[in-house]
């Protein structure tokens, strides 16, 4: 890549703006950002929500000139290599990346939607953007009751920030356990305890079916947990029964699958995240889940290239800050002439649970974190302290690990599992006193 070479982002979240930041000043580089604010590390969002960290915290290093904030990317043109913007200007390429980043899911629920309407109700929120953490910050009081609908990783940040600002959370999981794609069943199982210990009511392989909707100003909702006799559950149909003109919509409740109601002030839809792929489909390049891309995180057209969330290399999409970064990286390398090629990236989740010292609870997990058959699991486990620990061995090969409560190892046991090692002394590396 030449200096004179235009290379356009689409995304100025963390990997557009990393991509950037590694391709330097002297580059032709314009980022588009969708958003007005200032960009943000989105992992702070809990932070925020739960009072300890002020929004500028978060902020990621200022991008320059580069970044073209509030202005969003509708349509790619391949054979002109533009990009035409909603204000109406066009932005022209050599190199065009796609960092769109992903949306959050918002699931089937009846109530949730007008027809054609696309606005929730008052008091659902999306857990998401910075936008959509301040304005659930702003309707938080103490007492309030709030439900939380999903309990992955988002769900569980969000139950516990909750918590933490005085809310009474419930919080309704599908599966049949917390986070139950990072950690297996003890270190969930600890997890369900911790959040109980702190007021958070959990159900878990509880799906909710529908919301409870009124125009501001109509009657109440039911009793918390309230069974739904059979002649008043909703029709599917009344779904598509509109607010009165001029009245707003507030949520008052959700419905469960099995016919109970649960009262609610708000609700939080953190049912995980989904790739924004639509410029691309539309622009006719292969998605499947993400977009697709080969290890040079390029497309099947050679021009354009994709990084972050809404990437899927080798049908793998991650969602996660580390892959975001890793792929910037390399790509940077890529575009700058580097021999630098994309095989993946090992990823481990990390989760701090602040609070105060009786209060908290940090956790991490990497690889396989669930044995197969033949493996070897070592665990230790500390009642008194509140720690937990695993690690699964196949062979004379770490493949993955769980720990709650205690991370100090965890620096030592991620770089041998992402090293591909043999553990030299497993014990060593399980305690943080050295066995001693």
């Amino acid at each position: 890549m030449t200096s004179d070479q235009r290379v356009v982002v689409i995304g100025g979240g963390l990997a557009g703006l990393r991509l950037a930041q590694r391709l330097g000043p002297a580059a032709a580089v314009t980022v588009l950002g969708e958003e007005t604010r200032a960009p943000y590390n989105r992992v702070l969002l809990a932070e925020v929500l739960a009072g300890r960290y002020a929004p500028e915290v978060t902020a990621l290093p200022a991008p320059g000139p580069a970044l073209r904030r509030g202005v969003r990317a509708v349509r790619i043109d391949r054979t002109d290599r533009t990009v035409l913007c909603d204000d109406g200007t066009v932005a022209q390429y050599d190199t065009l990346v796609l960092a769109t980043g992903s949306n959050a899911v918002l699931p089937p629920l009846r109530g949730l939607f007008e027809p054609e309407g696309r606005d929730l109700p008052d008091g659902v929120h999306a857990f998401r953007t910075m936008d959509d953490c301040l304005a659930l910050s702003a309707a938080l009081r103490p007492g309030v009751r709030a439900v939380v609908i999903g309990g992955g990783l988002l769900g569980v940040s969000a139950a516990r920030a909750l918590a933490a600002r005085g809310a009474q959370v419930v919080l309704a999981q599908q599966g049949e356990r917390l986070m139950e794609r990072q950690l297996d069943a003890e270190a969930s199982a600890l997890l369900h305890t911790h959040l109980t210990s702190l007021g958070v009511e959990i159900h878990t392989e509880c799906r909710v079916r529908g919301l409870r909707i009124r125009p501001a100003g109509g009657p109440g909702a039911a009793h918390p947990a309230e069974k739904v006799p059979p002649a008043e559950q909703a029709h599917p149909a009344e779904q598509t029964r509109p607010a009165p003109r001029g009245g707003t919509r507030k949520v008052t409740g959700v419905e469960l699958a099995d016919g109970y109601r649960l009262e609610a002030d708000l609700v939080v839809l953190a049912c995980g995240v989904r790739p924004r792929t639509g410029l691309a489909r539309a622009a006719g390049l292969d998605v499947r889940t993400g977009i697709v891309v080969d290890d040079h995180l390029r497309t099947g057209d050679p021009h354009i290239h994709a990084i972050g969330d809404c990437a899927e290399h080798a049908g793998q999409v991650y969602g996660l800050a580390g892959a975001a970064l890793e792929q910037a990286d390399v790509l940077a390398a890529v575009l700058t002439g580097g021999p630098a090629t994309y095989t993946g990236t090992r990823a481990l989740t990390r989760l701090t649970l602040g609070g105060a010292e009786n209060a908290s609870l940090d956790l991490a997990a990497f690889g396989e974190t669930t044995a197969l058959p033949g493996d070897d699991v070592v665990r230790l486990a500390d009642a008194t302290r509140r720690t937990y620990r695993k690690v699964v061995l196949r062979g004379d090969r770490l493949v993955g690990g769980v720990l709650l409560g205690e991370l100090s190892t965890v620096g030592a046991l991620a770089r041998t599992w992402e090293g591909g090692e043999a553990p030299h002394d497993l014990f060593h590396l399980l305690t943080d006193d050295g066995g001693h």
